[in-house]
């Protein structure tokens, strides 16, 4: 019998390939259906929605089922843990804010900065905003992977303190995806109950990064003592609650006139121009004009030898691949070994930037996209 020629035998494949991708979908389309019937069991019972060490069981079952299939782990581990966001996507909507609200998580309570970098973001959005304070940034990251939230909004960055580390190493663990980013101009003040001389306070109550911000007008300030609060807002709330007149709070004037407080002082920054960038996270990100100018952030890791980072950055600078941040953080466990934060302009579906990428896989022991999203200018 004369043997199929090589045409044949590619079709043939080809054919087998085309069945095992429609079984796949048939699949992942039973399976979703089996999840929304278990979403109703469990809101008729009153039960929590996501199960997370449920899906750590999950996820080490079919690693270990796909090694033995003779499937690379990270592999099987990416493809269930898109899965498994697919399947809070199919929920996450089902809240009591009704369709069409966009829900928001952040940290602090109403008059931080964090909720108005929210509101300035989603300004334009369609739809009613639903703002869910949160007393920790990791609160409003699990905000979102629970299904509580559509978006988080977190600072990253100030002109004048520098980074807010706590928050990149959410980041760089989270599932989620950065799919935007806020630059909110700051210009904090010194609130109390009534107007009083300022040297007559002594106390002041603010987050620890707006007290950075503003080293040279505290140290001017003569028996006077700092108080770290979890936000810029809930030291103005508690301020306004004790109406002590020695004590203030650093904060913006919005949040002031939130909580009944006099303006003593603007403009304490010791940077005139004060800015913080905030990033918008979530699962999936939301439709985007495509002559947008974009932004990508990802966090690496090298190998521990000479001249490994220089090369991992000379891939993207082959590519003509423009940086705008570069940072290091600590490796958890590893002493004097780091990861390495970089953001950088373009999209990753643009063919310089996905060769790029590539490459520096090449030359890192790590690497992680935490999202491509439109960039924003300072205004």
């Amino acid at each position: 019998m004369k043997r199929p020629s090589p045409s044949a035998r590619i079709r043939a494949v080809r054919a087998r390939v085309d069945a095992l991708d429609d079984a796949i979908l048939k699949a992942l389309s039973g399976r979703r259906k089996a999840v929304l019937r278990l979403i109703r069991e469990k809101a008729s019972a009153d039960r929590p929605i996501r199960d997370l060490a449920r899906e750590e069981q999950l996820l080490t079952r079919v690693i270990k089922a796909g090694r033995a299939a003779g499937l690379e782990p990270e592999f099987v581990r990416r493809v269930y843990e898109e899965i498994l966001e697919d399947s809070v996507r199919a929920q996450k909507r089902r809240g009591p804010d009704g369709p069409g609200t966009i829900r928001v998580a952040f940290q602090g309570i109403e008059g931080a900065y964090s909720e108005l970098a929210a509101r300035r973001f989603f300004t334009h959005r369609r739809g009613a905003l639903s703002l869910l304070g949160r007393d920790a940034f990791a609160g409003a990251f699990a905000a979102v992977e629970d299904g509580e939230a559509d978006y988080a909004i977190l600072p990253v960055e100030n002109t004048t303190a520098g980074s807010i580390n706590e928050v990149y190493d959410l980041l760089s663990r989270s599932r989620l995806r950065i799919v935007g980013e806020e630059i909110l101009p700051v210009s904090h003040c010194l609130l109390a109950p009534q107007k009083v001389p300022v040297e007559k306070i002594r106390r002041i109550l603010s987050h620890p990064q707006a007290l950075a911000q503003c080293m040279r007008f505290l140290s001017g300030l003569r028996n006077c003592v700092t108080e770290y609060f979890t936000d810029t807002a809930m030291a103005v709330r508690k301020v306004a609650e004790t109406g002590d007149l020695a004590q203030a709070a650093i904060a913006s004037e919005e949040a002031g006139k939130r909580y009944g407080l006099k303006v003593l002082r603007r403009d304490l920054a010791d940077q005139k121009d004060n800015f913080t960038r905030f990033v918008v996270v979530a699962h999936e990100a939301p439709p985007t004009d495509p002559r947008a100018r974009f932004k990508t952030s990802i966090v690496m890791a090298t190998a521990h030898k000479e001249g490994a980072l220089l090369r991992a950055l000379n891939r993207l600078h082959e590519h003509k691949i423009n940086l705008t941040k570069l940072e290091s953080r600590p490796e958890p466990g590893k002493p004097f070994q780091y990861r390495f934060f970089v953001d950088f302009e373009g999209r990753t579906d643009a063919l310089e930037v996905a060769a790029a990428l590539a490459e520096v896989k090449r030359e890192t022991a790590y690497l992680k996209i935490l999202g491509s999203y439109p960039s924003r200018r300072k205004s």
